[in-house]
């Protein structure tokens, strides 16, 4: 087994409590085969004493400022009161020289508000981010050097992240999961915190209508048909035939309920399908293709690297070696 991914999770006051609990809470599910935990987490502070929750409620964490000299994954939790109406202004004290003492290759992740306190610090300059869509407006005007993307659940820039609010910060964390082992790892952390496996980085914020009114057509029904059929050709007729709409009521209403076009949803989908056949399964890539609904081994080549950079036959082999590892 390959020792666990460390993960320390930096509370600072004013922390949000529930945001706090969700690396622990995510990372903790995800194992191997022989359900050897992959990732250590531990929570820490900045001078190693309690800190204050938005909540009115102290947290004393077991750890200071030196367990991040040697995190592979650092995550700086939501900071309030409330998450969406905080104001960061400066950053708290002994900062700056905690963050000195991270190794050079360390991920950093922020949860909402904490993404400020990057911001604040210098880190995100130059870079894309996200944050709570309450704040990306100060955001931006605060911090002109970071280009601030308002409408996504998160952002990946490899070494840094940056997640919107609350249930994005789940997210955030299944996709670091499905980033570092595999989306058949990630699947099954997600089953365990019984929590969707997978809502899509560039997903909107703010999804207007995602419960559909009583007595009202819903687009749930036939998002659940495509899922089972992604092997067969599948147009936005046939799916607006299956809720009973028109293609314009559908396009209009699927849009409503996911934040996605049904073909930018249904791409996705696929791309999604083709890495579990790709780690789970020895069928050729043409294979792949087929059952994905992607038509052939050069589409798939061309969406994989589209979506993570890697052809088909790189993506198999790096989760193939990590799972012999494991």
């Amino acid at each position: 087994m390959v020792n666990a991914h460390r993960v320390a999770v930096l509370a600072l006051d004013d922390v949000v409590a529930f945001e706090l609990g969700i690396p622990d809470r995510i990372f903790s599910a995800a194992t191997d085969r022989d359900l050897h935990p992959l990732y250590d987490v531990q929570v820490c502070s900045v001078d190693g004493g309690p800190v204050r929750s938005s909540s009115g409620f102290t947290i004393t964490p077991d750890h200071g400022p030196e367990l991040l000299e040697r995190a592979d994954t650092v995550v700086v939790a939501t900071i309030g009161p409330g998450g969406p109406t905080c104001d960061v202004r400066s950053i708290p004290p002994g900062l700056p020289e905690v963050f000195a003492r991270m190794r050079p290759d360390a991920r950093i992740v922020s949860f909402c508000s904490a993404a400020l306190v990057l911001a604040e610090l210098g880190l995100l300059d130059g870079l894309t981010a996200t944050t709570h869509w309450v704040l990306t407006d100060r955001m931006r005007e605060r911090y002109p050097r970071v280009r601030v993307d308002p409408d996504v659940l998160f952002v990946d820039q490899g070494r840094i992240l940056t997640s919107a609010g609350a249930g994005a910060a789940v997210d955030l964390c299944l996709h670091l999961v499905r980033r570092d082992h595999g989306a058949e790892v990630a699947n099954a952390a997600a089953r365990r915190c019984v929590v969707p496996p997978w809502r899509d980085g560039g997903q909107a914020q703010f999804i207007e209508r995602p419960v559909p009114d009583e007595q009202e057509l819903s687009t749930s029904e036939s998002r659940a048909w495509a899922l089972a059929n992604l092997d067969r050709p599948l147009s936005i007729d046939d799916l607006a035939r299956r809720a009973t709409m028109s293609r314009r009521s559908f396009t209009r209403r699927f849009r409503e309920e996911t934040g996605q076009s049904p073909a930018q949803w249904l791409t996705r989908q696929r791309v999604e399908h083709a890495r579990r056949l790709l780690e789970s399964t020895d069928l050729t890539v043409d294979q792949v293709a087929q059952r994905s609904g992607l038509g052939t081994g050069v589409s798939l080549r061309q969406h994989l690297r589209s979506a993570l950079g890697v052809s088909p036959s790189a993506y198999r082999r790096t989760f193939r070696a990590a799972a012999v590892t494991g």
